[in-house]
């Protein structure tokens, strides 16, 4: 029987967590054995208990607990380890902050049987109702059809990501499967055999651009990376740090940095570091700080502190 084991990511949002797991308590898995895996960032919120109490017939269930907060990246890690030393046959990331259709597991099994080289796979995800980013806009039949993320391209000339067919109305625009520039974190869905092949999460990112990371190792490795509309949730659009923020500010730089010397074209590596040194003459002071970490080296959670 294939085994799929479920990461999910918590930091003092055990309310989110309840309820993604309320959602992931509907799967009834028919060919496949489904290990649900919590890992917790060193809660402060007495999540653990919260969580701990959570029951279901569906799935077992495991939580690991970190002694700080390491970051989504090696976070996430923890729990891939766990899940392939447990015998996994694939892995999805999942954010705590999603509610998935009951389907969304079997729907994406079928695009891995589909094709072998497939080394991870994103399905079609919706702004939960009431966190689209214009609300206004829409009416009252159209929320929780509104898309946040059908795939994705890179622009390699600035290293911004684009979601395709963000704030659109789902009317059946984005029923093929195709090949994606980057995945998203929100819900990744890894063959095991990818991931031993060409690693996990680099842990260096810490949050932020870390999915896009993964996401270029894989195609290097000669697997493909995947955007399915077999499979689809719901998510509430960042949830876990203000859009914007000095958070956002921090990683965001620091991270692009990274990600942009690291994959991007010979022209755009030149335009990064000339974009860094206006950023630490007129940048913000998390911006700042972020150039100032890239080239020192410092990395992981570098300056910011929770």
């Amino acid at each position: 029987m294939t085994k799929v084991f479920l990461v999910i990511l918590n930091w003092n949002g055990y309310k989110d967590t309840l309820e993604c797991l309320g959602s992931v308590s509907k799967v009834k898995p028919d060919n496949y054995d489904l290990h649900v895996v919590i890992v917790d960032n060193a809660s402060t919120d007495n999540s653990v208990n919260y969580v701990k109490n959570f029951k279901s017939d569906n799935f077992e269930f495991s939580i690991l607990t970190n002694k700080k907060n390491i970051g989504f990246a090696a976070g996430n890690n923890v729990g891939i380890k766990y899940s392939l030393e447990k015998g996994a046959d694939y892995v999805m990331i999942l954010n705590n902050d999603t509610i998935i259709d009951k389907n969304l597991i079997s729907g994406l099994l079928r695009t891995f049987r589909e094709d072998p080289e497939v080394g991870v796979v994103s399905p079609k995800i919706y702004f939960a109702p009431g966190f689209e980013f214009h609300k206004k806009v829409y009416q009252s039949k159209d929320l929780g059809k509104v898309i946040w993320y059908a795939g994705g391209d890179m622009n390699w000339r600035n290293i911004y990501g684009t979601n395709h067919g963000v704030d659109e109305v789902d009317r059946r625009q984005f029923e093929k499967t195709i090949a994606t520039d980057f995945v998203t974190g929100a819900c990744a869905f890894f063959n095991a055999e990818a991931l031993k092949d060409i690693g996990f999460f680099d842990e260096k990112y810490f949050l932020y651009l870390e999915d896009a990371d993964i996401s270029q190792r894989m195609r290097k490795g000669g697997w493909k990376v995947l955007y399915s509309p077999h499979g689809f949730l719901w998510h509430k659009v960042a949830q876990s740090s203000a859009i914007g923020s000095e958070l956002n500010d921090y990683f965001i730089t620091r991270n692009r940095i990274l990600f942009g010397l690291k994959y991007a074209p010979l022209r755009t590596r030149g335009a990064l570091v000339r974009e860094s040194i206006k950023l630490l003459v007129n940048g913000r002071k998390w911006q700042k700080i972020g150039i100032k970490d890239y080239y020192l080296g410092k990395f992981y959670q570098g300056s910011w502190r929770n």
